[in-house]
């Protein structure tokens, strides 16, 4: 039986509208999330929004201030949530942690570490995505896990890994009610993975307490949480609204109290009006990029690579798609190497005589036919965006049609390397750059972002050596090699990096950028 009581959708325009009560947030978004639970592969990036407020990490991180005056989650300092405390071994190769003892899950049963072991068995059981994230942090084998006793759960590791800590403080490892998803496992499903994508099994600061999946999902503040400060919003209802100019219209009419997700030109024309608070901020370890799968004749060639990346009109998307809501990756300095981290700027911008004139050498003076793909939940600027190369790259002879992928099929469509082009993005929740090479060029993962389908063992050498170095030299050098390959092999063109962009009322107090993007409604309240 499902624990998520009947939807009732809470009214945000017409007559009745009125203002929400000051210990309720309305938030309004074009998207939300495809399922409860991160672990399943089709969960979408909101999936990830409701598993860090309905479920508990064993760690966290401080806060800092931006030189713009937002305050943001400080990715050097970590702190606890369900463990107070935790010890590490002189080799850095054993980790304790001591976990509250007044811990409950939302059903009230008490959280002990047989939830953590289970909870990081099932993620490494998932594959996919959430394997991948725990591989980061050297999280990979059952085994490296134990139960102590009710309150103390120990982590072994083969190698010093820098990531370990901050990789337990993201949306994968997070701590499920055990017995509760186990009385709904089956044979075909020994994880739950179906029933925990439908319901709450989380102890965390808000519980779901209704999923209208499409329209609405709405949490309420779990007042038994332990693991940090009492949240002051008791009610955030997260509405789904496809019309961009509908959720414009709501926030400037102070029917809802934020806005996610609107067009850069929008966020643009607010922040510059001044009527509500607009807050960007430039997303860590980010790329939004074009891709080329290079098992995908010609693509397969470099210098046909190489002649799309100097025919694409990085400008015209700055300004035209993106509004200037973002910082360019394009026109670097051709007379300086490359630096050793990520993202960086190509070092030139468009130039279509070069690009002609590469395309001739690469055995293509005609051009060819090709698709150009893009996840239609980003139409937003993705298409905009489409659009422009598509015209640009008509310009040397390539003919591209664009193909619009519905939200709910993206990353299957990513992971099965089969799309020619792309346009997509991936900003590394832990910000290392060696993080985001792992995550979309590491052939050993050979991940769903990696869209390109670009495998290079020499690069792998160089990204492994780059992660696992307590070396600073040896690390700047690992990862310039790797810089360098990829640059030149250009299985991916970067665009820009784009802004995380929030307008609210000028009462929303209280927000606090994440690596996740997402507003945390642990911090938010009303004045």
């Amino acid at each position: 039986m499902s624990m998520l009581t009947a939807s009732v959708l809470v009214p945000v325009s017409g007559p009745s509208a009125a203002p929400a009560p000051k210990d309720t947030l309305v938030i309004v978004s074009e998207m939300g999330p495809n399922g409860l639970d991160t672990m399943v592969p089709t969960a979408n990036d909101h999936s990830r929004m409701v598993t860090w407020h309905a479920y508990d990490r064993l760690v966290s991180h401080g806060e800092k201030t931006l030189p713009d005056g937002t305050i943001s989650y400080d990715a050097k300092v970590m702190t606890p949530e369900l463990a107070e405390s935790w010890d590490i071994s002189e080799d850095g190769l054993t980790y304790i942690f001591h976990l509250r003892k007044d811990a409950t899950f939302h059903d009230g049963t008490k959280v002990t570490a047989k939830d953590v072991k289970w909870s990081f068995d099932r993620a490494i059981a998932a594959g996919g995505f959430p394997t991948i994230q725990m591989a980061a942090g050297s999280l990979v084998k059952p085994e490296q896990f134990s139960v102590v006793d009710d309150y103390t759960f120990k982590a072994t590791f083969d190698q010093v890994n820098k990531l370990i800590m901050p990789d337990l403080a993201v949306p994968v490892p997070v701590i499920v009610n055990s017995e509760l998803a186990k009385k709904h496992a089956t044979a075909a499903d020994p994880w739950a993975f179906d029933w925990v994508s439908r319901n709450d099994a989380g102890g965390g600061a808000f519980k779901v307490e209704t999923w209208t999946p499409g329209q609405q999902t709405v949490f309420v503040r779990f007042d038994e949480w332990k693991s940090g400060p009492l949240p002051k919003l008791k009610k955030v209802v997260w509405r789904q609204i496809p019309s961009a100019g509908t959720r414009r219209a709501l926030l400037e009419k102070g029917d809802v109290d934020m806005s996610v997700g609107l067009p850069p030109k929008d966020y643009a024309e607010l922040a510059k009006d001044g009527k509500v608070k607009v807050i960007g901020v430039p997303v860590q370890n980010d790329l939004v990029f074009l891709d080329m799968n290079v098992k995908i004749p010609p693509f397969d060639n470099p210098k046909v690579r190489e002649a799309i990346s100097y025919a694409l009109p990085y400008k015209e998307i700055f300004s035209s798609a993106l509004y200037g809501r973002a910082k360019p990756m394009y026109d670097g300095d051709p007379s300086t190497p490359y630096e050793p981290t990520w993202p960086v700027p190509i070092k030139h911008g468009q130039d279509l005589e070069k690009a002609k004139k590469l395309l001739a050498e690469a055995g293509f003076p005609d051009g060819f036919k090709t698709t150009l793909s893009f996840d239609l939940s980003e139409a937003t600027v993705r298409e905009p965006s489409a659009i422009l190369v598509q015209e640009a790259l008509k310009k040397i002879g390539i003919d591209v049609s664009l193909e619009k992928v519905p939200g709910s099929n993206w990353f299957a469509q990513m992971a099965s390397k089969k799309m020619p082009m792309v346009i997509a993005e991936f900003y590394g929740w832990l910000d290392y750059p060696d993080y985001h090479f792992f995550w979309t060029y590491y052939g050993g993962n050979n991940s769903v972002f990696n869209t390109a389908n670009y495998v290079n063992p020499v690069l792998d050498k160089e990204i492994d050596t780059a992660r696992f170095t307590s070396d600073p030299a040896v690390f700047k050098a690992s990862m310039q090699k790797a810089v360098d390959i990829v640059m030149t092999e250009l299985p991916r063109i970067p665009l820009y990096n784009r802004y995380a962009d929030y307008a609210m009322q000028k009462n929303v107090e209280g927000f606090e950028y994440w690596f996740h993007t997402h507003p945390d409604f642990r911090q938010i309240y009303k004045n």
